[in-house]
């Protein structure tokens, strides 16, 4: 096995999955060489690699879809090969042929294989051929909406509507009835036409109760094909993954060997080499049924690394070389259990709504046993609208699920997010979920039935209100006692005495005192006592505090608000103020500030184009009617009136950019 099978590579990707690459090159003495849009001109992984060649506008379309314009930066640099990582270019059988064809090597799978398995519906004819389980579907091309239906009504609903050349949760409805496929099937297409370029779709029975089961295969030159076990990624939002594991809670060692065989036929079937991902739906009687190929390294491969011990991406390069593997199936080992999460710029207290900006504060968790970090971002970096909003990945390993699980909370504690809004709450949430944690219940309706009305915060146990407590107080104390001017040598934290307080977490009093020990501090709540020790107060008006509360090492977030304290802590955030047991007493007095009313406003949810809008004014909408359709993040969402209103105003026109609450339309005031 050689040290350095490539000398140079180019990585034909951006953010995190391109820094990841960077890393293991580098560990393999290779050098690398980055390119970049102009919206990413000051990005991480082109100040990390080696050279990097600029490809033009932000689009997509207009720089990293310019397969040209990479070959073009390989010759001008010198690189043997090419890392496509995932999305972009990497499923584009043309891209692989147009580097076969300039002598550069595509670090992937043959031309061939791509265009077999990146064609969902010619995938699953092979599939079939091959022996693999497939779903109940139509897997030829649907001419219009009624013929959609007649298709749908002939499979029998619940169906799902999928872009053929789709991947990422894009292009995908669920159709549980004749109006769903009315409503949403043109929409499947324009969104499969505006990210894939292919407007064709295709229909298939949907499997109730399911769990997403994918199974990572690798594959040489030389005829070796080998799975690397199972990731199951069944907590999903909108059919985008937002947690995967390995293994898999549901599998059984049966059911396991059964699935890694059909995906090692199928990649045989296709003659396939390199990392590649063979992803099935699986019912709750361990029935499964093949889904598609993903002919590429998937976002979520860090799990099977950790639990393998194998870096996927120096495999992918190896290969690419023509190295043989040398290992073999009985080799792969199955160690522990691995958990990644996916840190979104969204706001899931407003409906998971995308968020765009810069990072003010970035402050990943320190290192930590277990803990893994992929990002492509440092503080100050921006998350723009014209690329995926993922801001990094999680991934923690334990010897239990458990454990896994436990550190990703304890690491989400610590992850400093500032300027955008993020899903780290949300995450944290998943991670302590009683369903979750059993493991056999979780399926790809996990999200939609555990938060149906949208997501509130973690629900907080009494353990967990008394740290969140018990750390913000002793932050505002010591913020008080600064302010007094009182000297504070040991850290800033109290060295002149106790003192009485009353502690108010979302309008909730409680009775603390706070006093320093020869350890750290001690605090008396209602009646409990705890013991801080070594104690970090947050740097600034916004930052992470870490301590100890009776050994048990606890972080949480801090975030001064005029007049409060935001505390966030195992994903819940909460408002916290620290009183004077005479200002607690004049507080009962204060009256609350009504909100205005927005309720004659349809606002716009999230930063977004307007796509169409469906009434005019005048008209009488009724509740549940379409309003209007805003894409963003390449994703369509119906606005729908939610009471029986007549419309006053129209503010916006399809075609019209708008910001965050910007208001479309009016509707007329009540009678």
């Amino acid at each position: 096995m050689s040290a350095k099978p490539f000398s140079k590579i180019l990585i034909a990707n951006r953010g995190e999955i391109a820094c990841r690459i960077i890393r293991t090159a580098r560990r393999m003495g290779i050098r690398t060489v980055a390119v970049y849009s102009d919206a990413d001109a000051a990005a991480l992984h082109v100040e990390m690699a080696d050279e990097a060649v600029h490809l033009g506008p932000p689009p997509a379309a207009q720089s990293y879809l310019l397969g040209e314009k990479i070959i073009e930066a390989c010759r001008q640099t010198g690189a043997e090969a090419v890392h496509p990582g995932y999305g972009f270019l990497s499923e584009r059988e043309w891209f692989a042929t147009a580097l076969a064809d300039a002598g550069i090597a595509f670090i992937g799978p043959p031309a061939s294989a791509i265009a077999a398995m990146g064609d969902k519906i010619e995938s699953k004819r092979l599939a079939k051929a091959a022996g693999v389980s497939v779903v109940p579907g139509f897997v030829g091309e649907i001419a219009d909406t009624d013929h959609a239906v007649a298709i749908a009504r002939e499979i029998g609903f619940p169906v799902m509507m999928k872009a053929s050349a789709g991947g990422g949760g894009k292009g995908m409805r669920l159709a549980y009835s004749e109006t769903d496929v009315r409503e949403t099937f043109d929409a499947v297409r324009r969104e499969a036409k505006a990210s894939f370029g292919d407007d064709r779709v295709f229909i298939e029975k949907f499997v109730e109760q399911p769990r997403h089961i994918e199974i990572q295969v690798l594959g040489d030159r030389h005829g070796t094909i080998l799975h690397l076990n199972e990731r199951d990624c069944s907590i999903q939002r909108r059919h985008q993954k937002v947690v995967e594991e390995s293994p898999s809670p549901f599998v059984t060692p049966e059911m396991r060997r059964a699935m890694g065989a059909q995906a090692v036929e199928l990649a045989r079937a296709v003659g396939y080499h390199s990392a590649g991902t063979v992803e099935f739906i699986a019912g709750a009687d361990r029935s499964f049924y093949f889904l598609e190929m993903n002919t590429r390294l998937q976002v979520e491969h860090p799990v099977t690394e950790l639990v393998t011990g194998l870096d996927l991406v120096e495999w992918m390069i190896r290969i690419a070389a023509g190295e043989k593997l040398p290992f073999a199936q009985e080799d792969i080992r199955l160690d522990g259990h691995a958990i990644e999460t996916r840190l979104y710029a969204e706001d899931p207290y407003r409906g998971f709504l995308p968020s765009t900006g810069r990072l003010t504060r970035y402050v990943e968790p320190p290192p930590a046993e277990g803990v893994r970090i992929d990002s492509g971002v440092v503080e100050g970096s921006e998350i723009s609208m014209f690329y995926d909003p993922m801001i990094a990945k999680l991934i923690t390993h334990g010897t239990t699920r458990d454990e896994a699980a436990d550190r990703q909370v304890a690491a989400l504690d610590r992850f400093l997010v500032r300027g955008i809004s993020h899903n780290a709450d949300f995450l944290s949430a998943l991670m302590q979920h009683p369903r979750f944690r059993a493991g056999t219940a979780v399926t790809t309706a996990f999200i939609a039935e555990e938060y149906p009305q949208g997501f509130a915060g973690a629900p907080a146990s009494a353990e967990t209100t008394r740290r969140m407590l018990a750390l913000a107080a002793v932050e505002a104390d010591a913020r008080a006692r600064r302010a007094a001017g009182v000297d504070h040598r040991l850290n800033g934290l109290p060295t002149d005495g106790p003192r009485d307080w009353v502690a108010e977490l979302d309008g909730e009093q409680h009775r603390l005192a706070i006093s320093p020990t020869p350890e750290g501090i001690a605090v008396l709540l209602d009646g409990t006592a705890l013991s801080l020790t070594a104690v970090q107060l947050p740097r600034g008006a916004s930052g992470v505090m870490v301590a100890e509360v009776d050994g048990v090492p606890v972080a949480a977030q801090i975030d001064r608000l005029p007049g409060a304290t935001r505390v966030t802590h195992a994903g819940r955030q909460a408002r916290f103020r620290l009183l004077t047991p005479r200002a607690a007493e004049l507080a009962r007095f204060m009256l609350p500030k009504a909100p205005p009313d927005l309720s004659r406003f349809l606002l716009c949810p999230m930063p977004g184009l307007v796509v169409s809008i469906a009434v005019a004014e005048g008209d009488r909408v009724e509740p549940g009617q379409p309003l209007a359709v805003v894409e963003a993040m390449k994703m369509e969402n119906i606005l729908r009136a939610e009471k029986a209103a007549v419309v006053a105003k129209l503010h916006a026109r399809p075609g019209e950019s708008l910001a965050v609450d910007q208001v479309i339309l009016e509707f007329a005031e009540d009678d």
